[in-house]
C-alpha cells in the first residue's frame, strides 16, 4: 500500500486534464508517485546538509530537480522556512497561510534586481602607505569621521581622547603631474619623435618617478583596452613598460597584476593595428622579450606567475578556432621563456600542430594570401624555436679534448719534445734507442716506436694525451730527472683522477646525446634540412 491514497492521484489527473482515470490506474500510479517524492525528498536532505543548513527550503527541492533533470516550480521564492497552519476540525490536515495577491499589483510592481553570482575580488588597499585611487578604496571625505554635534572633541566614556588616523591622500607635486601629461602625450601622439626616445630614457633612469607607477599602469590598461587598433600607440606602451621595467629605483612588484593582462593582450591578440602595413609581427616579438623579461625578474617573487603564464600561451596555440597570428603570438611567448619550456610544452605537439598548419601553407587549399603568409610566420617561429631548443641541447656536451700547440713526451729516461726542423738532425738519437719504449702520460699508455722518424713522430702526438704545462716546463729537452719516479707518480694520479671524472660523466652525455639524436632526427622528418641550420658543425659531425 502506498501513503498517497487514490483520491489524491485522481485529482492531479483531472487538474492535468484527464477526467477518466480508471480506479486500477490510480492505484498503480499511487506507488510510482510515492517512490518519486521520497527520491526528490531525499535529494533535497542531500542539498540542505552540503549547504551547512538544518531546515529545508524550497531551494533545497529545486535544486533536487534540476538533479534529476525535472523542470523546476515555478513561483515566487521563499526567504524562510514555510509556516504550516492546522485546518480547523481536521487533525492530520495542514495548509500554508498564503495572502491573497491581487493580479493589477503584481503587473505594476517594479521587477527586482537579479541576484548576482558570488564572487571574490582582490585589490590593493594601500602601497607602502599610500591609498591607491581606484573605485573599490573609498574616499577619504566617505569615511573621515562626522564632527560632532556639540562642537566638543571625540572622547570615549571614561573621558579618554580618541586618535583617528586618516588614511594618507595620495599627493604629487606640481612637477611630477607635469612630466606625467607630458610622458602621456608623446606616448599618444608623438611616439615617433627623437623627444620620445628621451623620454624613455628618462623613465628607465630616474630615480624620482615612483608614485607615478600607479597612475602609467592605469594609463597603460587603459590606452591598450581602448587603442587595439593603433598599432604606433599599442607599440609606444609596450617600450613605456619596458622602460619602466629597466629603472632600478621603481618597485614595480605590487603593479604586475594590472600591466600583465595589457601585456598578453599585445602578445596574442586577433588584431594589432587596423591597416595592412602595420607590422604587428615586431610588435609580437617585442612584447614576448618583455614577457621574457618579467617573468625572470619577478619568478621568484611570483612562483604562480610562469605557471599561469605558459598555461595561458599553450591554451592559446592549442586552440584550433584561434586566429593564427595568436599561435604566433603564444609561439613566441614560449620560446622566449627559454629551450626548457620548448622542450616540454611545444615540442610534444608540434607534430599534431604541423598537420594542421600544412594545408593553410598550400596554395591549393588556401587561395587567400594572407592566410599564407600568417601561416608561413607561424611555420617560421615554430622552426626557430625548436632549432633553438636543439642548439641548448646540443651545446651542453664537454667538447673534445684537443692537444696543445707545444706536445711533451715524458719517457723514463728522457723528455722529448717536437723541436723545429733545423735541430731535428742534432737531436736523433733512434739509432742508440731500444726498439720500443712505453711512454707515460697522463692518459692510458701507449706503446710507441722509437725508431720512427721524427716526422712520424709529430704525427703521432695528435693521438695522445699531454703531460701538465708544469711538468713539461720544469724539465728541459736532453736532461735527466733525478726524482726518482715522483714526477710521473704526481702525473698518473692526476690523470687517474681525470680518467674518473670522464668515466663519471660519460653516461650522462650519453644518455642525453641519444635523446637528443631522437629529437633531432624527429625534427629533421618535420622541417626537413631547416633545422640543421641550427647545429654547430663539431655536433653535425658526430650525429651524423
Amino acid at each position: 500500500m502506498s501513503i498517497v491514497p487514490k483520491e489524491t492521484i485522481e485529482v492531479i489527473a483531472q487538474s492535468a486534464g484527464i477526467n477518466s482515470l480508471s480506479t486500477d490506474a490510480a492505484l498503480a500510479l499511487a506507488p510510482d508517485v510515492e517512490y518519486r517524492m521520497r527520491e526528490v525528498m531525499q535529494e533535497a536532505i542531500k542539498c540542505m546538509r552540503h549547504s551547512k543548513r538544518t531546515t529545508l527550503t524550497a531551494e533545497d527541492v529545486d535544486g533536487a530537480l534540476k538533479l534529476r533533470n525535472v523542470e523546476p516550480v515555478y513561483g515566487f521564492a521563499s526567504g524562510g522556512p514555510l509556516q504550516f497552519r492546522r485546518a480547523i476540525g481536521h487533525r492530520d490536515l495542514f495548509y500554508i497561510d498564503d495572502k491573497d495577491v491581487d493580479f493589477k499589483d503584481v503587473i505594476e510592481a517594479p521587477l527586482p534586481k537579479a541576484p548576482l553570482d558570488t564572487s571574490i575580488l582582490c585589490h590593493w588597499l594601500a602601497i607602502e602607505g599610500v591609498q591607491p585611487a581606484i573605485p573599490e578604496n573609498a574616499p577619504v571625505e566617505v569615511i573621515a569621521p562626522p564632527p560632532p554635534p556639540d562642537g566638543k572633541s571625540n572622547e570615549q566614556k571614561d573621558g579618554l581622547p580618541v586618535d583617528i588616523k586618516l588614511p594618507v591622500r595620495h599627493i604629487l607635486s606640481r612637477e611630477l603631474q607635469l612630466y606625467f601629461d607630458k610622458i602621456t602625450e608623446l606616448t599618444v601622439s608623438r611616439s615617433d619623435s627623437a623627444l620620445f626616445k628621451e623620454a624613455l630614457l628618462s623613465l628607465a633612469t630616474d630615480s624620482g618617478l615612483h608614485p607615478l607607477v600607479p597612475y602609467f599602469t592605469f594609463f597603460v590598461a587603459d590606452e591598450v583596452s581602448r587603442g587595439l587598433n593603433d598599432y604606433s600607440l599599442l607599440f609606444a606602451l609596450m617600450r613605456v613598460v619596458w622602460s619602466l621595467l629597466q629603472n632600478p629605483h621603481i618597485h614595480i612588484e605590487p603593479y604586475l597584476h594590472q600591466l600583465m593582462p595589457s601585456v598578453v593582450t599585445c602578445l596574442v591578440a586577433k588584431r594589432l593595428g587596423n591597416r595592412i602595413a602595420d607590422n604587428h609581427w615586431e610588435l609580437r616579438d617585442f612584447t614576448a622579450n618583455l614577457v621574457a623579461a618579467i617573468c625572470k625578474r619577478f619568478g621568484h617573487v611570483y612562483n604562480t606567475l610562469q605557471p599561469r603564464l605558459t598555461k595561458t600561451l599553450l591554451n592559446a596555440l592549442l586552440d584550433p578556432k584561434k586566429a593564427l597570428t595568436q599561435h604566433y603570438g603564444a609561439v613566441q611567448g614560449l620560446a622566449a621563456l627559454g629551450p626548457n619550456v620548448v622542450r616540454l610544452l611545444v615540442l610534444p605537439n608540434i607534430e599534431s600542430y604541423l598537420q594542421l598548419l600544412e594545408p593553410e601553407m598550400l596554395l591549393e587549399k588556401q587561395k587567400n594570401e594572407v592566410k599564407r603568409h600568417e601561416a608561413c610566420r607561424v611555420y617560421g617561429a615554430l622552426l626557430h624555436a625548436a632549432g633553438q631548443c636543439i642548439y641548448d641541447r646540443l651545446k651542453i656536451f664537454p667538447p673534445l679534448p684537443s692537444p696543445p700547440a707545444r706536445t711533451v713526451w715524458k719517457t723514463n729516461a728522457k723528455v722529448i719534445t717536437t723541436v723545429s726542423n733545423k735541430r731535428k738532425a742534432s737531436m736523433d738519437h733512434s739509432d742508440q734507442q731500444p726498439p720500443n719504449k712505453r711512454i707515460a702520460t697522463d692518459g692510458p699508455i701507449v706503446v710507441v716506436s722509437t725508431s720512427s722518424s721524427p716526422s712520424l713522430m709529430q704525427e703521432d702526438t695528435a693521438a695522445l694525451v699531454p703531460v701538465d704545462d708544469d711538468v713539461a716546463t720544469s724539465q728541459s729537452p736532453g736532461h735527466i730527472p733525478h726524482d726518482g719516479g715522483s714526477g710521473s707518480k704526481r702525473v698518473r694520479d692526476k690523470g687517474d683522477s681525470r680518467a674518473s671524472k670522464m668515466a663519471a660523466i660519460l653516461p650522462q652525455v650519453w644518455k642525453d646525446d641519444l635523446n637528443s639524436g631522437q629529437v633531432l632526427v624527429s625534427l629533421f622528418n618535420l622541417f626537413g634540412e631547416g633545422i640543421l641550420s641550427f647545429i654547430p658543425a663539431p655536433e653535425m659531425s658526430l650525429f651524423l
